[in-house]
């Protein structure tokens, strides 16, 4: 029975779920709402949501417990009872690695085709391994957080210390299990959580001491205190098109110790020449708007509910902010142009869009392949303008 009641929960969530908002947001207001459901029932019910969705569109015409009890066996190695109900014959393949119950499923369902759980699989930047990309959806990607170098250590070991599972990558990047609270655990400002393909970003700045620079499409800063972190003694200037998200920025700022930056609400769609007539900067970081294809394994909602026509709008909007911006970098001096995307059309287009039809080169340019590592997979270019004839 007590299958047949996580299910309902299940189902319940699903009917009322229209990814409007992202799930991660949608779930705490739904719990809200149906206050007779206790921490286990949430539980239960978040982890089988968050599974039936990782199985993105294979396999449509089977039930939808059917779909949840293939998603539930590939994504868990621990037992859940609609799994336990449905496939009494898998049970004992519960711990195994992710590429043998793959095979137990597509020999079970000759038609699981594992690129249909990435419904827009055309689409990819050339670079990507389709087949461990679409694997990787499978299971949730870790947190990273970056640190200090001098503080690694120390950190680790409190970490440690409190029996929470982590691991260094490098000397400033460490990689704990999804939903690790380590505000009650590190002292605050001491990490800043960061993807580790964002921190990978950071290669490319190369910034200079006395350098101005503008990271233009700033949200919450974590590209500028990634910056900052490789050079504190530069001038700063972040926008972004939201207020909201610039006082989240302010806070960050504040707990990194950074005092001095200018900051401002801009429109990169507009013409902005009245603002910044007077600047001219060493180096832009634009983190464009994007679809956030390369991030879908922590929302993986997004695979049932995205449409496709946004690509070429995010596309459409990511060459006319470029047009934008180019005009107050100094020549010889690098645009970063950043993406959370694993579209061609956001990421290499984009790129030959701008050397086709702007005064700038390309220096180099990489499709960081996340899944290799648990991370998100993300794309970054270094274009420098040319000098002035």
């Amino acid at each position: 029975m007590r299958a047949d009641h996580q299910l309902r929960a299940f189902e319940q969530i699903l009917n009322n779920y229209d990814g409007s908002l992202p799930l991660h947001r949608f779930l705490p207001t739904y719990f809200k709402q149906h206050k007779q459901m206790g921490s286990s029932d949430r539980r239960w019910a978040t982890r089988h949501i968050y599974s039936f969705f990782r199985l993105g569109k294979t396999l449509p015409a089977l039930p939808q417990e059917e779909r949840l009890s293939i998603a539930d066996f590939l994504c868990h190695d621990t037992l859940s009872q609609i799994v336990e109900k449905n496939f009494p014959d898998l049970v004992g393949s519960i711990t195994l690695p992710l590429e043998e119950k793959l095979n137990l499923i597509k020999t079970k369902y000759p038609k699981f085709d594992i690129k249909e759980v990435y419904p827009f699989h055309a689409s990819l930047s050339g670079d990507i391994d389709k087949e461990a990309f679409f694997t990787s959806f499978f299971k949730q990607p870790d947190l990273f957080i970056r640190v200090a170098a001098e503080e690694s250590a120390a950190i680790v070991a409190k970490l440690g210390d409190e029996n929470v599972a982590v691991k260094a990558i490098s000397q400033t990047a460490l990689a704990l299990p999804n939903g690790t609270k380590l505000e009650t655990v590190l002292k605050e400002g001491s990490y800043q959580v960061q993807d580790l393909s964002s921190q990978h970003t950071g290669n490319y700045f190369k910034p200079n001491k006395w350098d101005k620079w503008w990271d233009c499409c700033a949200a919450s800063g974590g590209k500028t205190l990634l910056l900052h972190s490789f050079e504190p003694v530069i001038e700063l200037l972040v926008s972004d098109l939201r207020e909201s998200v610039l006082l989240n920025l302010d806070e960050r700022f504040r707990l990194a110790g950074i005092k001095k930056y200018h900051k401002k609400e801009l429109d990169l769609l507009k013409n902005n020449d009245q603002v910044l007539h007077h600047y001219q900067f060493d180096g832009i970081i634009l983190d464009a708007p994007c679809t956030g294809s390369g991030t879908w394994g922590r929302t993986p909602e997004m695979l049932t509910f995205f449409e496709e026509r946004k690509i070429n709008q995010f596309a459409s909007i990511q060459k006319a902010i470029v047009q934008n911006i180019v005009k107050y970098l100094k020549p010889g001096k690098p645009l970063i142009y950043i993406t959370c995307s694993a579209f061609e059309a956001e990421n290499e287009a984009v790129v030959q869009h701008i050397i086709d039809t702007l005064p700038l080169e390309l220096e180099k340019m990489e499709l960081i392949k996340g899944y290799e590592n648990n991370a998100d997979t993300m794309f970054v270019a270094r274009l420098i303008k040319k000098s002035q004839d």
